[in-house]
């Protein structure tokens, strides 16, 4: 016999209900914290009025007049100031992505690295680590920039290395002229990675059925190399290059990467891989040890057993802390300004020189570092559930 199951309790809006005391509470506290923001900008924008000190974000719409000395888009002195902040917030994100990258990729080695039978292999990332990580990230930059700017040769004399050229102007490097080719080859590099991708996946559900192993690097990177030529010769085939040359007072021509871009990008990432190697090296430790042995058991070598069997496992407790780790960089961008890098917090300095918003112009870098901060949260905390034990 069957007991037919009660029905759910009915919510009830009574004081005696921990629910709706909680929401009681939430509400007070979101209406106070509101009033008191009000409160406050009442108060600030009342007290610049009675000194005479203009405010409001009208000043985005003027023209600038000041240049700058390193974009990815072109900018002229005559363009508006939320143009600047733009060409700011870009050269920002430049760093911190192409930071987040070589970071992870550098970190990651060095972590695997602390876990060699190679004693030498084994102290050296040892010593990378301690050294790194205890230097003030600032003290670095200022080094970093330091050799760039005063012990490299000048752009007269600069150091030839193929075709690339190494002076206190920066690096200067050759550039494909754009063409069709560049473009589908372009495509064909998109179309790649997404193949390479798939293969991937494909390659780890065969190891868990099978146990066979297959290439997880290689393949994928001959995929996506073969894609890339594939659509480079399908748009023509364009191998004109744009390379830099030798001129009276500098180096003309080709691409070209500045002393202050350099020195933040080496900066920054040499000193977080210090914290990144050893949260990758926490990771795996907190595998548990039989996982390698059933590994040793299968036949599987040390790198396949690191690869294939421990850093899958190690995902797990890696993420959380490597998001703090990226979050940090991308904040640590902000020293950009001792050094000279145009990023968004240099930019509101000028404007805040210029215009005397300092309130608007310091409100609108915590907007852009609360933004990508939150964006990357989100990103790493989707792949963070991507990455969890999934329940049956």
């Amino acid at each position: 016999m069957t007991v037919p199951s009660s029905p759910p309790p009915k919510k009830t809006w009574s004081w005696r209900s921990q629910a709706f005391r909680a929401l009681v509470y939430q509400i007070v506290a979101v209406a106070v914290i509101a009033l008191t923001v009000l409160y406050l900008a009442n108060n600030t924008a009342t007290n610049m009025r009675a000194r005479g000190i203009q405010s409001g974000f009208d000043f985005l719409s003027s023209a600038a007049g000041f240049d700058i000395g390193e974009s990815i888009f072109a900018f002229d002195s005559g363009e508006p100031y939320w143009r600047a902040y733009f060409i700011g917030m870009t050269n920002t994100l430049r760093v911190a992505v192409l930071g987040i990258v070589l970071t992870t990729l550098l970190g990651t080695l060095i972590g695997v690295g602390r876990f060699s039978r190679n004693a030498l292999v084994r102290g050296l990332c040892v010593t990378y680590v301690e050294f790194f990580r205890n230097i003030p990230v600032l003290l670095q930059l200022l080094m970093w920039y330091l050799m760039f700017t005063e012990m490299l040769p000048t752009a007269t004399d600069p150091w030839v290395l193929g075709p690339f050229y190494l002076s206190k102007g920066g690096l200067n490097f050759p550039i494909p002229v754009w063409a069709t080719g560049q473009l589908v080859a372009s495509w064909g590099l998109l179309v790649g990675l997404v193949v390479a991708w798939w293969y991937r996946r494909l390659a780890i559900r065969s190891f868990e059925l099978t146990g066979k192993v297959k290439s997880l690097f290689w393949a994928p990177v001959a995929i996506t190399v073969a894609c890339s030529l594939l659509g480079w010769v399908l748009g023509g085939a364009h191998s004109e290059w744009n390379a830099p040359k030798q001129g009276e007072f500098a180096i003309e021509n080709g691409g070209s990467l500045t002393p202050e871009f350099l020195s933040l990008m080496i900066g920054l990432t040499i000193y977080t891989a210090a914290f990144v190697a050893e949260v990758v090296r926490g990771g795996i430790q907190a595998v548990s040890l039989g996982q390698s042995e059933a590994a040793s058991a299968l036949g599987l070598s040390r790198g396949q057993t690191m690869r294939l069997v421990m850093l899958p496992q190690a995902l797990r407790v890696i993420i959380p802390p490597m998001t703090n780790q990226f979050l940090n960089l991308t904040k640590n961008s902000s020293l950009a300004v001792a050094i000279g890098y145009p990023d968004v917090v240099s930019i509101a300095n000028t404007a805040i020189n210029q215009t005397g918003r300092a309130v608007e112009c310091i409100a609108i870098i915590m907007l852009v570092y609360l933004s990508t901060s939150l964006f990357t949260s989100l990103l790493m905390n989707w792949y963070n559930a991507r990455a969890a034990i999934q329940e049956r």
